[in-house]
């Protein structure tokens, strides 16, 4: 199903693509991120106030800050493998309301914290139920719902999302931080209660993914919900076309649902990139930022934490949507090839200006204007394209278990990463400070040739062509001139190697 042209722009794509249902499903389901967001933005804001030590009597020692950010993965894990099965057994609707349902709980134990410090652990650790379920969802429902032209900008906007969330989190920190009481922090702990409210009365309204339906041998529903998502932009033929791709992957793919069938023909390959992925995300630093980065910034004392936040998140927005925008026309790879160079040198920088003793004022403000240089890169490459990649490349009987487990070692290395930048940063441990940057920037170096050698270029190739590619043993290399056609229009989808015409096209 071709409907646009590879020259459009990605705003002419989406008006070809995007019908009313559509346009509200994938904002409905965007709405989840920017709560994500906001929670980032909160704990990582609220960290550097005063009153949230002072008031509840304690300071917020080494080990303390290293278990609220760490033991939040407990959660995490639980909620990325509960929604991983639930959304494959009870569909990807019914999930979100299970999904909203542990955030509005993590809200409440968090905001009625008083003197006991572990009563707002614990609320973390539930919210990341929430976070968890979410990861398991989003990525993969939007790949579900959305047409090939434009999946990498949808997908993309698991990202901006966040970093709306992320801003408007900022923003009120900025306006609470002067407030010498517990309002300052209890304030933005309460706008968590606001988008899962608004979800949990919003998702009836968003179709189920016809995938879905499809694999639970609801075939009626499935071309139901397809045209509700496709009607008036796309032809009932285009439609019946897309359906029968759906079938003939799931033919296809229909005798390999156990998780051994991971690491075994084509599907291991597509398991190491999706593993790489999610292990290069993390481990590049940006848990560093996103958690640690107030506290980092006002360690420094040359601006308050909560502008130069409010300013990090406004500037990665801008470069996300630049992404977004960019992404299905020049591909994934070079995005996020020149997003990782970018990352590393800003971390290789920051961790050289480290090594100076008793740096003056200039230093220090150049240290903290690479903490933006990172977050350029990071997200005009790696933060919203992970998740396009990652949701992507699986075939899609095993998409979910794929998925999940690339999750797991993202969650693992969020894990250790959350856990030993307090140690990393602080005396009396490491004490590296700055220089924590040569370590992330070394493995930024390693995500640029990850990038290079090891992704394929899959912008504008349906879910379907991409099972075919990989099927046929098409090198990474050459997945982005490599075009798999259906050859008729009596495609019947019988789920073979071969259904689809493999030729080479000039890009």
């Amino acid at each position: 199903m071709q409907v646009t042209d590879g020259k459009d722009g990605v705003f002419t794509k989406m008006s070809r693509c995007f019908n009313g249902r559509l346009t509200y499903s994938v904002g409905i389901i965007a709405l989840s991120q920017i709560n994500f967001g906001l929670d980032q933005g909160v704990f990582n804001n609220t960290q550097a106030m005063t009153p949230f030590a002072r008031k509840k009597s304690y300071e917020l020692e080494t080990y303390y800050l290293s278990l609220l950010s760490s033991l939040t993965y407990i959660g995490f894990t639980f909620g990325l493998v509960t929604g991983n099965i639930l959304s494959a057994k009870i569909g990807r609707k019914k999930c979100f309301m299970v999904m909203c349902f542990w955030a509005i709980l993590g809200a409440i134990i968090c905001i009625t914290t008083t003197r006991n410090k572990w009563q707002m652990v614990v609320g973390r650790i539930v919210s990341y139920v929430y976070i968890g379920m979410e990861l398991a969802l989003v990525p993969v429902t939007q790949s579900e719902l959305v047409p090939a032209p434009v999946r990498g900008a949808t997908v993309g906007t698991y990202q901006s999302a966040l970093l709306i969330g992320q801003l408007i989190a900022s923003l009120v920190c900025r306006g609470t931080g002067n407030i010498d009481d517990d309002r300052s922090w209890r304030i933005p702990l309460g706008i968590l209660f606001i988008i899962p409210t608004i979800m949990l009365c919003a998702v009836w309204y968003i179709p189920e993914s016809p995938r879905w339906l499809l694999q639970k041998d609801r075939p009626e529903e499935a071309i139901a919900n397809l045209r509700l998502l496709r009607q008036g932009k796309f032809t009932e033929e285009e439609i019946q076309q897309e359906y029968r791709e759906f079938q003939g992957t799931l033919n296809a793919t229909a005798k390999k649902g156990r998780f051994i069938e991971l690491f075994q023909g084509t599907n291991l390959k597509r398991t190491l990139i999706v593993l790489g992925v999610n292990i290069f995300l993390q481990l590049t630093g940006q848990n560093f930022v996103s958690v640690y980065g107030a506290i980092f910034i006002k360690s420094l004392g040359v601006i308050n934490p909560f502008t130069m936040t409010s300013i990090n998140t406004a500037v990665s927005i801008v470069f996300v949507f630049i992404c977004q925008l960019a992404t299905d026309k020049t591909g994934r790879v070079p995005l996020m090839f020149v997003g990782a160079i970018i990352q590393c040198g800003g971390l290789m920088t920051m961790g050289g200006l480290g090594t100076v003793a008793s740096p003056s004022y200039s230093i220090k403000a150049t240290i903290v204007s690479m903490v933006t240089v990172f977050g350029v890169g990071f997200q005009l490459g790696w933060a919203p394209l992970s998740h396009v990649v990652a949701a992507e490349i699986p075939t899609q009987r095993l998409r979910d278990t794929t998925y999940a487990l690339g999750s797991v070692f993202n969650i693992a290395i969020q894990f250790a990463v959350s856990f030993s930048i307090p140690y990393l940063l602080n005396e009396p441990y490491a004490a590296l400070g700055s220089k924590v940057g040569f370590i992330f920037g070394a493995t930024a170096a390693g995500a640029v040739l990850f990038t290079w050698f090891c992704i394929p270029e899959c912008s504008g190739k349906t879910l379907e062509e991409i099972d075919e590619l990989f099927l046929e043993g098409v090198s990474v290399r050459k997945f982005r001139k490599t075009r798999a056609t259906v050859p008729t229009a009596q495609y019947k989808g019988d789920g073979k190697k071969g259904d689809m015409k493999i030729e080479s096209v000039e890009v």
